[in-house]
């Protein structure tokens, strides 16, 4: 694993990019366990101040200091993000690896619903469970419910690879040695798609989070937990391009465009670590 990692950051530079971009993103979340308010107090620093020497990012509408908010913020959307590619992991791992070592009537079924699940589209459904939900849709239900719409796509990557591994002769020697199923599938064929999953979930990490601040701009999650998503939200509440507040959105903007970047450069280039070609082309080879 760390000769993995010594490589991507040696070789490509991509890799680096992205994890340079990660540690801000996660230097800043570190800042928020130090915050000197509560998450959700207002009106306790001057409101509408430009950034300065006082307050680096300026403050809102509301009197709150944007650093902190944004660093409360940024923690609480990567969250629910990890969160959702974590239950999705595990459900896409389990299908992928389930269904392409059984096989046959089994696989033929699993991939039906796996289809079906694919095609219907997202965000009218989550849409669709907020309005019927109204004040039960809680951030632990709106992270389960994105987590069972995000693994399907992932699921059939993963049990590609797991259709080429039960013809493999090392698969033959552990079911004839006695090895289970499960056992066979998490000892022996894990390994082989984990970077796979690891692609898969940088892949997911940026729709999740994409998820979340689209539907807090919207108003449809809970705005009183801070969120990038909630903090545009409320600036957009406060009209503030109007009031020439333009730190309130920009801050939050850059921010998590950096977040999206730093995943989106981690993935890529594990995409291409992956493929043998591409790292030997990267090693001069």
């Amino acid at each position: 694993m760390f000769k993995v990692l010594f490589d991507l950051l040696r070789y490509n530079r991509e890799f680096l990019l992205g994890t340079l971009l990660i540690l801000i993103i996660l230097a800043l979340i570190a800042c928020s366990f130090f915050a000197p308010y509560g998450e959700n107090d207002i009106y306790v620093v001057i409101p509408d101040m430009p950034p300065s020497a006082e307050y680096w990012l300026g403050t809102n509408s509301r009197g709150q200091e944007i650093f902190w908010q944004l660093a409360i913020s940024m923690r609480n959307t990567l969250m629910f993000g990890i969160v959702v590619a974590a239950i999705s992991r595990v459900i896409a791992i389990v299908v992928g690896l389930v269904s392409g070592y059984i096989g046959g009537r089994t696989d033929q079924i699993i991939m039906a619903i796996n289809d079906t699940l694919g095609a219907l589209p997202n965000i009218p459904i989550l849409l669709l469970l907020v309005f019927v939900l109204r004040d039960q849709m809680t951030w632990p239900v709106l992270a389960l419910t994105a987590a069972l719409l995000g693994w399907t796509h992932d699921s059939r990557l993963i049990r590609s690879v797991a259709l080429s591994l039960r013809t493999r002769e090392f698969t033959r020697h552990a079911a004839f040695s006695g090895m289970r199923t499960g056992q066979i599938l998490f000892r022996e064929h894990l390994p082989y798609v984990m970077p796979i999953v690891f692609f898969t979930t940088m892949n997911n990490l940026i729709w999740a989070i994409g998820l979340e601040v689209t539907l807090s701009i919207l108003g449809f999650s809970d705005i009183n937990r801070p969120t990038i998503g909630g903090m545009i939200y409320w600036a957009n509440a406060h009209s503030a391009m109007v009031a020439g507040i333009w730190w309130w959105i920009a801050v939050p903007m850059i921010f998590v465009v950096i977040l999206f970047l730093g995943l989106f450069l981690l993935a890529m280039s594990v995409n291409e670590y992956i493929d043998p070609r591409s790292r030997l082309a990267r090693m001069g080879a």
